[in-house]
C-alpha cells in the first residue's frame, strides 16, 4: 500500500512526467550535488586547519561576492550571445571545476582567494541554468520542478556522513583535498551530461538571432531600458528583497554554523557531517508529506510561519550549551523545514514575475544588486564572530523576521497574489 501510494505520489507522477530541458537540467543535479555536500560542510574548518582566521574567512567571502558584482552583470548579456546551452557547459566547468583542483592543493590565504574569486564566475552559469531549466517548462510545473532541484541535492546529501568516515580515518585534511579532486571530476561530467541532455530555448534562440551582431558591450548598453522597466515591477522588487535576505542569511550560515558548532559548542569535527544528513532527511519528508498541501495553498502564509521559524531556529541555536546536541537537532530541525516551505515558493515567484522576454537580463540586474548589497556581510560576519560566535546568528535572526516582513506585505498585494496564482 506505501509503495503504491509513492508511486502515484504527484512529486512522483511529476518527476516521470518531466521532458526536455527541465528533465536534463533536473535529472543532472545530483552530479553536483554528490561531491558539493560531501566536502561544503567542512569548507570553513578546512581552512582554520590550514591557519586562516575568521577574519580572512570573511574576507575572501566578501572580496568574491565582490567579483561576482560583475560577472553577474555580464551573465545576461553572455547568456543572450552564447545561448543558455553553451553558456552553461563553459562557465560550469569554469566556476566549479578549476575552483575544485586549486582548493584541493591549498597551502594560504592566497590559495583559497584564487579559488573563490574564480567560483565567482558561477554567478554566468546560474543565470544560464536557470533559463534553460525554466523558459520551456509548463507554469503548473515549476513548483514541483524547483523541489526536485532541492530533493535531488537533499537525496546526495545523505551520503554526507561518509566525509566524517573518512576524517576518522584520514584526517580532516588529506580528506578534504581527495574530496575537491573528485569534486572537479563530477563537476565537469554533470557539465558535459547536462549538455547532451538538453537543446536551446525557445527564448534562447530568439536573443541568439537577435543579438548574432551585436557585441557583450553593446548589450550591457541597453540594460538601462531593462532597469527601468524593473523599477515598475513592485511585485518583482518584493521578491528581490526576499531574495536578499536568503542571500546574507544562507551566507553567514553556510561560512560560520560550522566555526560555533565547533569552536563555541566543542562538537567534534567528525560529527559535523551527521547534522547535514539530519537536515536532508527532515527536509526530504518536509517535500514528500507537507509540500503538497503547501503548493496548494497562497504563498503568504506558508512564507511568513517559514521565515518565522528561520528566526526561532537561530535564536535555538545561539542558546545551545556546549555539548547540547538535543539543542542543536533542534535548531538543524526548524531551519530544515523553514527552508523546505520558503525556497521553492520564492523560485516560483521569481520565475512568475519577471517578463520572460527579458528574463537574462533581468536575473543579471537582480543579482548583481543582491551580491552588491551581501557582499559587504561575509566580512562583517567574520568581524562579529571574532567577538563572539553567537553575533552573526543573532543577525541572521534579525534578517529572517525582515523576510517575515516582506513575504506578509508581498503577499498582502492584489497583484503580486495574481502573478502567483497557483502557488
Amino acid at each position: 500500500m506505501r509503495l503504491h501510494y509513492m508511486k502515484n505520489h504527484s512529486l512522483i507522477t511529476s518527476l516521470k512526467s518531466l521532458r526536455g530541458n527541465p528533465r536534463g537540467c533536473v535529472y543532472c543535479e545530483p552530479l553536483w550535488g554528490i561531491p558539493f555536500n560531501l566536502y561544503s560542510p567542512y569548507v570553513s574548518v578546512y581552512m582554520v586547519v590550514l591557519g586562516l582566521a575568521d577574519r580572512q574567512i570573511g574576507l575572501i567571502l566578501s572580496i568574491s561576492w565582490g567579483f561576482q558584482i560583475v560577472l553577474a552583470l555580464l551573465g545576461g548579456a553572455v547568456t543572450d550571445k552564447l545561448g543558455r546551452r553553451r553558456t552553461t557547459l563553459i562557465f560550469d566547468i569554469l566556476s566549479w571545476s578549476i575552483p575544485a583542483l586549486i582548493s584541493a592543493v591549498a597551502q594560504s590565504f592566497w590559495y583559497f582567494l584564487a579559488a573563490g574569486i574564480i567560483n565567482s564566475v558561477y554567478r554566468v552559469t546560474h543565470n544560464s541554468w536557470t533559463c534553460l531549466l525554466v523558459e520551456d517548462a509548463e507554469p503548473g510545473q515549476l513548483v514541483d520542478i524547483y523541489t526536485w532541484i532541492y530533493i535531488a541535492n537533499l537525496l546526495v546529501g545523505f551520503v554526507t556522513p561518509l566525509t566524517g568516515v573518512l576524517i576518522s580515518i584520514f584526517s580532516l585534511v588529506p580528506t578534504i583535498r581527495g574530496l575537491y579532486v573528485f569534486a572537479a571530476f563530477m563537476f565537469t561530467l554533470k557539465a558535459a551530461v547536462t549538455y547532451w541532455m538538453t537543446e536551446e530555448t525557445a527564448q534562447g534562440k530568439v536573443r541568439l538571432h537577435e543579438t548574432r551582431d551585436q557585441s557583450v558591450f553593446h548589450i550591457l548598453r541597453e540594460y538601462k531600458g531593462v532597469l527601468h522597466e524593473l523599477l515598475r515591477t513592485p511585485q518583482t522588487l518584493y521578491t528581490a528583497g526576499i531574495m536578499l535576505v536568503i542571500s546574507i542569511a544562507s551566507l553567514i550560515g553556510g561560512s560560520f554554523w560550522a566555526i560555533i558548532v565547533t569552536e563555541k559548542l566543542h562538537i567534534p569535527a567528525e560529527h559535523i557531517a551527521v547534522f547535514p544528513f539530519i537536515r536532508s532527511a527532515i527536509m526530504l519528508a518536509f517535500f514528500f508529506v507537507v509540500m503538497p498541501r503547501l503548493k496548494k495553498m497562497h504563498f503568504k502564509a506558508p512564507m511568513v510561519v517559514g521565515f518565522l521559524g528561520f528566526v526561532t531556529s537561530q535564536v535555538v541555536l545561539i542558546t545551545t550549551p556546549e555539548l547540547g546536541y538535543p539543542s542543536l537537532i533542534l535548531s538543524v530541525f526548524l531551519e530544515a523545514c523553514s527552508f523546505a516551505a520558503v525556497g521553492p515558493l520564492v523560485d516560483q515567484m521569481m520565475v512568475l514575475t519577471i517578463n520572460a522576454k527579458e528574463r537574462a537580463r533581468i536575473q543579471s540586474i537582480l543579482y548583481v544588486g543582491i551580491i552588491l548589497l551581501t557582499s559587504p556581510f561575509g566580512w562583517i560576519a567574520g568581524t562579529l564572530s571574532e567577538i563572539s560566535k553567537d553575533l552573526p546568528f543573532i543577525l541572521n535572526a534579525a534578517l529572517f523576521a525582515v523576510g517575515a516582513a516582506l513575504a506578509y506585505v508581498a503577499g498582502s498585494r492584489k497583484s503580486l497574489a495574481a502573478e502567483a496564482a497557483g502557488v
